[in-house]
């Protein structure tokens, strides 16, 4: 028996990095999947066929998570499909990296709007399906800047520090319809953002991280298949960080 046989999971941002190391861990223990992205491109391609290959069904939906009348759209979409939503992760989001000094009005609304707001839009619209199914786990991609602050990202650790009070508050507020909620709080993770950092930036990073090495989007995927699946059936509003022990 898989660890989500029989599961529907839903997830944003999911065309590549460790959206899409969730959604193939999540189809390879039996879930069939719904993912999102902001466009409709190779990446999106590649993703979709290669969740179909792990032979469950799966659905790829173009959507900007930010935007609440295009997530109702795409959740009432999904419910067509598939019939449920057992599990939702929010994982949609970006960086606008600069100091507080030298950061616009834009870089900060950019980073609240998709990393905060989309949690809020695909979980007030998904709530409703889960509470109707009495059963449910949600999954928010928080990260250890919003639990530690970090210089040059106010906006990021603001946005990432959100999402771990909503998650607090969602956990208490559902968690008698038998749906639990939690985050998942990543360190320094090996993607295609961060591979992009100079060698001795990335170098730097990993002397602070006491198991040192950087770590891998399938290393979230874990924690994120174990959130999902009934090992985690006692485990609500918590967070959970992937660093490594770079933040304790």
């Amino acid at each position: 028996m898989k660890l989500l046989e029989g599961k529907t999971a839903l997830i944003t941002g999911a065309a590549r990095g460790i959206g899409k190391s969730i959604a193939l861990a999540f189809a390879r223990e039996g879930a069939d999947i719904a993912f999102t992205d902001i466009s409709r491109n190779e990446d999106f391609e590649t993703t979709l066929q290669e969740l179909k290959d792990t032979g469950v069904t799966a659905r790829g939906y173009v959507s900007d998570a930010s935007k609440l009348d295009q997530t109702e759209e795409v959740v009432e979409q999904v419910v067509k499909d598939f019939g449920k939503i057992d599990i939702l992760v929010n994982n949609a989001g970006i960086t606008r990296d600069t100091l507080l000094m030298r950061m616009t009005e834009e870089h900060w609304d950019q980073v609240i709007k998709v990393n905060l707001k989309s949690v809020f839009n695909f979980t007030k619209m998904v709530q409703p399906v889960m509470l109707r199914q009495r059963s449910g786990s949600i999954i928010n991609m928080s990260s250890v800047v919003g639990v530690g602050g970090n210089v040059g990202q106010s906006n990021y650790a603001a946005s990432k520090a959100g999402i771990i009070g909503f998650t607090k508050s969602v956990a208490r507020e559902v968690g008698s319809r038998g749906i639990r909620c939690n985050a998942i709080a990543p360190g320094f993770i090996m993607t295609e953002m961060t591979a992009r950092l100079p060698e001795e930036v990335r170098k730097d990073w990993i002397a602070q991280i006491p198991l040192r090495r950087a770590g891998t989007p399938e290393d979230v995927a874990n924690v994120a298949l174990f959130l999902a699946s009934e090992l985690s059936s006692y485990v609500s509003g918590q967070v959970i960080q992937v660093c490594g022990a770079m933040k304790t």
